[in-house]
């Protein structure tokens, strides 16, 4: 695989609601060779979210939208988007459910990271619910977003086990360390599948191309 350098990364918006343990997971990531993202804005519904600490450190646009007017702050949200031409969206503990309308406009373009083994514990409280259920095991996800919570096409997992003592607590660090590295590897996934059709592709216009040519 090709290393994308500069202007040639994937221009990358990560949308957080929390600490930003995930986003400033992947801000350390887009910084190695091997990573094709360049994060270029952090957006957040929490202007408490202590993750927009790290668009002051890494210099990094960041931006808040309350959502309170759902309707309105979509728009604005995609038309900043558009401004910084962003073509990949993370959800990186992002506490809000967006529209159809909005996630179609970005339609698999976006990723997220859950922290069960879906289509398991959908939606919150989720390592309570795995103990509660007395699961084995429990893990993150990685998934790309569609309209339904927590449903779309999943790109990579990654378990735990869930121990006889084990609380909400010190599942959700065990489960925590893991996701740091499934969401590279999920990115790295989709980002050779996508070449790969890219390659399929202009090879099928190649073929085709010169298939015309012969019988003209």
């Amino acid at each position: 695989m090709a290393l994308l350098t500069g202007s040639n990364k994937i221009k990358t918006a990560v949308f957080i609601s929390g600490t930003g343990s995930n986003l400033k997971s992947l801000i350390k990531f887009s910084k190695l060779k091997k990573s094709p993202l360049s994060i270029n804005l952090i957006l957040s519904n929490n202007p408490k979210s202590k993750g927009l600490q790290y668009g002051k450190i890494f210099k990094i646009k960041t931006k808040i939208f309350d959502f309170k007017k759902q309707h309105v702050d979509e728009k604005k949200t995609l038309f900043l988007l558009y401004k910084n031409r962003i073509d990949l969206i993370c959800f990186a503990g992002f506490m809000k459910i967006l529209s159809k309308t909005f996630i179609n406009n970005f339609d698999g373009k976006i990723l997220n990271i859950h922290p069960s083994l879906l289509p398991k514990f959908k939606g919150l409280n989720t390592h309570e619910r795995a103990i509660r259920n007395k699961e084995k095991y429990s893990g993150c996800t990685v998934h790309f977003v569609n309209s339904k919570l927590d449903s779309g096409k999943i790109i990579l997992q990654d378990k735990v086990r869930i121990n006889k003592n084990e609380t909400p607590k010190t599942l959700a660090k065990k489960i925590l360390a893991k996701e740091h590295k499934l969401y590279q590897k999920a990115i790295l996934k989709v980002f050779r599948l996508q070449r790969k059709n890219l390659f399929l592709f202009l090879r099928f216009q190649h073929y085709h191309s010169h298939e015309q040519n012969f019988y003209q």
